[in-house]
């Protein structure tokens, strides 16, 4: 215990040269934290919380699922027609791909474990694996929902101008114009010779 005995602590880590005990402990504390375990855990750290077990019960389902329905295919590489796969296994992978977003969610609000960071490195590996299967290997492509709102209003926003112009045109008041011809002064070379006839 270190807190008892704090210079029986310090000899003992500190006994070999290299201090490699010490060297493992940072070690294994700087991975612990590059990989945010901590986020996987409840805030007292007696076990994994709640949502990291909803989702790696999500993540076996669909490991499973793949593997159940690649056994009625043959495992050809060159083939890429894994339709059963996505067919059969499309509300699972949607299921975990939800749970990953709301847990992404969850974690930028401080979530179950206390820490505000990424999630932990076990959940974010076992969704870079299935979007890889799902998406690579399978080649399973998901039709985005989104298609039909984006286009109506790109549609609407370049029918605005449109709009614009015509509606300026209708609106505003068409007038002819009328050229008044300005009536002109006589040149000064005119009034000259008219006062010469007079005197």
């Amino acid at each position: 215990n270190s807190s008892e005995s704090p210079n029986c602590a310090k000899s003992i880590l500190t006994s070999d040269r290299l201090q490699v005990v010490v060297m493992l402990s940072e070690f294994f504390n700087e991975t612990w934290e590059a990989a945010n375990c901590a986020n996987c855990l409840k805030n007292n750290s007696e076990g994994l919380s709640n949502s990291t077990e909803e989702f790696l019960d999500l993540f076996n389902k669909s490991l499973t699922c793949f593997e159940q329905n690649l056994q009625g295919e043959t495992l050809d590489l060159s083939s890429n027609n894994y339709t059963e796969v996505c067919k059969n296994c499309n509300a699972t992978y949607r299921m975990l791909n939800d749970r990953y977003n709301y847990l992404q969610r969850l974690n930028r609000q401080g979530g179950e474990s206390g820490h505000s960071a990424h999630l932990c490195i076990d959940v974010e590996d076992a969704m870079n694996i299935t979007r890889k299967l799902w998406s690579r290997t399978f080649n399973c492509s998901v039709p985005c929902s989104d298609t039909v709102p984006v286009i109506a209003v790109s549609s609407f926003i370049l029918f605005l101008p449109v709009v614009f112009y015509l509606s300026s045109f209708l609106h505003s008041k068409q007038k002819k114009r009328i050229l008044i011809l300005p009536k002109r002064i006589q040149s000064n070379a005119s009034l000259v010779n008219i006062q010469e006839k007079y005197s």
